[in-house]
């Protein structure tokens, strides 16, 4: 189950030094637009420390965290949902993502350019989103083409679609992004089968320089009110720090981020909130052949949960063998969760929780 977070934002505000220190890449990071032209792609650990934890009491011979898929879109530009820049190309590589990190440079720098000329965080966060609602417009008024005839028939379905449309142009033409809508199950049905841009949750990432990164400056503080009017979360980063706390070795990188007055690096912090924005969670298996962390979306049953591992567990499933992690620690493993009574078979209808350890049982 792969969970794809695409980062994006305008040409040299920081993409690509932080999806190089998110991935340890090392894709070209340049002083011009469009020096990423395909996405690149990463695999980013996830670190939990309930996994390390559960690790070291079993005395496991393999340990193997979570992990989020990151993708690095090219810079998009004022004019990307006309073609410009090569905008459609880089509009489809967000439709793929499931939500959306948007980096905006809120930090000066001479020496970095600036497609528009100056650094104003308010008015590159609106070039995007604005690219991004036009995009989206195009796509609803074409189904809104395609459906009201049916609907002037007197198809029921095709009625009721329409008026969904209806809201999602009302509201992009107020410049509201369509996750703002909040439809019954038809209407959600309907956004997730058009790929409207908007629909995906988003993030923003504020880059800022090394010395504004404990606490913040007024760009920063601008940005997240105006992302508050959409309920949307702000993650503060400083790329140059990540850059260089991705080339330590691990040892080294905690006492880097103490010096810098960091209890952790500002690339786990956009982790985390990735998870909290997507609705994951993790659940654990836990052995001394290994002991893996497994992500799932919150509200997943044990029989799905169990599909994540493999396809024959989810068909085959008979029960899940659940300890809560925090029983699991208390009790000093699986046999005294047993003797102190809360170990406990669950069926298909058990809602698999946040740290629960796990070991299902199925028929081949």
């Amino acid at each position: 189950m792969g969970f794809r977070c695409g980062i994006v934002g305008l040409p040299n505000v920081g993409k690509s030094t932080i999806f190089n220190a998110l991935t340890a890449a090392g894709i070209e990071s340049a002083n011009y637009p469009f020096c990423t032209i395909e996405p690149n792609v990463g695999m980013v650990p996830v670190r939990d420390a309930r996994l390390d934890r559960l690790a070291d009491m079993v005395n496991t011979r393999k340990k193997t965290p979570a992990q989020m898929e990151f993708v690095d879109i090219a810079g998009l530009v004022s004019g990307a949902s006309r073609g410009e820049g090569l905008g459609n190309q880089f509009l489809a590589h967000i439709r793929q993502v499931d939500a959306i990190a948007h980096v905006v440079r809120c930090f000066e720098n001479s020496d970095i350019v600036h497609v528009d000329g100056s650094i104003d965080p308010v008015r590159d966060r609106e070039t995007i989103n604005t690219e991004l609602i036009l995009a989206d417009l195009e796509t609803v008024t074409r189904r809104m083409d395609k459906t009201a005839p049916k609907a002037r028939s007197g198809d029921k379905e095709m009625i009721a679609q329409l008026e969904i449309l209806k809201k999602l142009q009302d509201m992009l033409d107020e410049g509201l992004p369509a996750r703002m809508l909040d439809p019954d199950k038809r209407g959600a049905a309907l956004v997730r089968e058009l790929c409207l841009l908007t629909a995906k949750p988003v993030l923003y990432v504020a880059n800022v320089g090394e010395d504004d990164i404990a606490t913040g400056n007024e760009m920063v503080e601008r940005l997240k009110k105006e992302a508050e009017k959409e309920g949307a979360g702000v993650v503060m980063i400083s790329g140059a720090i990540e850059e260089e706390l991705a080339s330590l070795p691990e040892d080294e990188r905690l006492e880097f981020l103490r010096d810098m007055g960091m209890e952790e690096s500002g690339l786990d912090r956009l982790v985390r909130a990735g998870y909290r924005l997507l609705g994951l969670i993790n659940f654990f298996t836990v052995g001394e052949k290994e002991t893996r962390a497994w992500t799932i979306r919150k509200g997943t049953l044990a029989p799905q949960a169990a599909g994540v591992i493999h396809t024959d567990f989810e068909r085959g499933f008979i029960r899940a063998e659940v300890v809560g992690y925090e029983d699991f620690v208390a009790c000093g493993g699986e046999a005294g969760a047993k003797d102190k009574g809360v170990w406990r078979l669950e069926g298909k209808d058990y809602e698999i929780q946040d740290g629960d350890c796990v070991t299902f049982r199925f028929n081949v």
